[in-house]
């Protein structure tokens, strides 16, 4: 009898718990390894002037949560209108994030400058895509005027 009554003990609480292992979506275990979309900043703070400076207000983060470092040339960051920045030789250490900026700017070592002469990321809903060199879309991140300017696409 102890043996059937535990049995049933278990079976119910499998039951119960099963649903909870599953309610994560598929795009949050995405984000927890791999190269991705981090932190996107899609709407430069203050009164959009058009300037250089103001266009690198907006900008990228991608993040790699690989134990390796990972070569991104030929990798691309795209908007919904066709916007394309393909990264040319640059290598992303383990563990760290490289910041993609929309306007002019000497690269470095964690920063990329797009070099646009125009905004890239629209303020009212937009969304970014990160793809292979084989074209193979590896995360994207979309935003609508309720994110408030920013998007943590994690």
């Amino acid at each position: 009898m102890r043996i059937r009554s535990m049995a049933t003990a278990v079976l119910a609480a499998t039951a119960v718990a099963a649903p909870l292992l599953v309610a994560a979506p598929a795009s949050a275990a995405a984000h927890q390894g791999g190269l991705h979309l981090g932190y996107i900043q899609y709407d430069s703070p203050g009164r959009d002037t058009g300037s250089n400076g103001s266009r690198n207000a907006e900008w990228v983060n991608i993040h790699n949560n690989t134990r390796g470092a990972i070569q991104l040339k030929g990798y691309k960051l795209k908007d919904n209108t066709g916007f394309t920045y393909t990264f040319g030789s640059y290598k992303i250490g383990a563990g760290k994030t490289v910041k993609v900026r929309t306007g002019k700017g000497t690269n470095a070592s964690g920063v990329r400058y797009w070099g646009q002469g125009s905004y890239v990321w629209n303020n009212t809903s937009d969304k970014a895509r990160l793809l292979k060199p084989s074209g193979t879309q590896i995360d994207s991140c979309s935003w609508t005027t309720r994110d408030h300017g920013t998007k943590n696409c994690h």
